[in-house]
């Protein structure tokens, strides 16, 4: 199957609305995790509780025609609660492997940082690689499988901070804030006509739109995307510039170039483009960085967000015209 980009274009615009009947308002949000998802790379969500974190991502799921698991990071999960173990069967006299959730397609990790460190490194293989090793066996997941981890920005107690390598997996970090004032108040209204956007969810109000293979058919599209060297230049600059900044003690590495690249390109694809310009690149640059800095000790002191510093390094590098 061969698509073009005005047929991909038509399709996501199918999804956006799709969405649109469960998630009110959003956009961006709901664009950023399309680029993730037909780049085939995983996403750490930040918001606070109520937000529909959670249910933005099994809608997706559903549109996209995705097998979903959803795992709830505690303090006592174990390593094979994820991926699985294997236990043996008396009738048979032999071990018989039972998936952990991991094998899917779609997998929701809700509040990942709940979970010690030893916990939260079962998915680095699986992010990775796309597949788990379970007593010594090595197994093969879905080939779209996506990772989306949230976390409470507020919470901190029985929280464990993410490791650095496993923050470098997820291609982009997203922010869900609170529903504008017309947005809040549409949720309001929906809920006193008790048809929740939940509801519409379960009742098959929304529909799915999408197979694994035209999930593939979309992906086959990007190398068509037009990147023009003086752009790749630009995103290098970018991301070289955030270790050379006074207020950051580690910056971003190789893996965020080639995330900034791939972003920027689905992002033109979403906007019914066949060719990335330099807004692309620098929309995508801060869900690409953000997570992968780390701020001197005196300038958190001093106040400074790494979302701040990072809009800071994105502003300062010449754009090419």
């Amino acid at each position: 199957m061969e698509w073009n980009i005005e047929q991909v274009g038509t399709l996501l615009e199918q999804i956006r609305q799709e969405v649109g009947k469960v998630i009110i308002g959003q956009k961006e949000l709901v664009d950023a995790c399309l680029v993730v998802i037909f780049s085939g790379q995983h996403a750490l969500i930040e918001g606070v509780p109520g937000v529909a974190k959670t249910l933005l991502v099994r809608t997706l799921a559903h549109i996209l025609g995705a097998e979903f698991n959803r795992i709830q990071f505690t303090p006592d999960l174990m390593p094979s609660d994820i991926t699985g173990t294997n236990i043996f069967n008396l009738e048979q006299q032999k071990f018989n492997l039972v998936k952990g959730p991991v094998f899917c397609a779609f997998l929701l990790a809700d509040e990942i940082n709940r979970a010690p460190a030893k916990t939260q490194s079962a998915l680095l293989q699986a992010m990775q690689e796309k597949m788990v090793t379970i007593d010594g066996v090595t197994y093969r997941l879905a080939d779209n499988f996506t990772v989306f981890a949230t976390q409470n920005p507020i919470e901190f107690e029985g929280t464990y901070p993410l490791p650095e390598a496993q923050k470098d997996r997820f291609m982009l970090k997203l922010h869900m804030d609170y529903p504008r004032q017309a947005e809040e108040h549409e949720l309001a209204q929906s809920f006193l006509t008790r048809l929740t956007p939940e509801d519409r969810l379960n009742r098959g109000e929304v529909q799915s739109v999408l197979s694994r293979d035209a999930i593939k058919a979309v992906q086959k599209v990007l190398p068509s995307v037009t990147f023009r060297e003086e752009l790749v230049a630009y995103s290098l600059d970018i991301v070289r510039s955030t270790r050379n900044s006074e207020s950051v003690l580690v910056g971003a590495g190789p893996r965020a170039t080639q995330s900034l690249l791939l972003a920027a390109r689905m992002y033109a694809v979403l906007e019914g483009r066949d060719f990335v310009t330099p807004d692309d690149i620098k929309i995508m640059s801060l869900p690409v960085l953000e997570h992968r800095l780390i701020l001197r000790p005196e300038f958190e002191i001093e106040g400074l967000t790494v979302r701040e510093a990072t809009e800071t390094i994105i502003e300062q590098i010449e754009v090419p015209r």
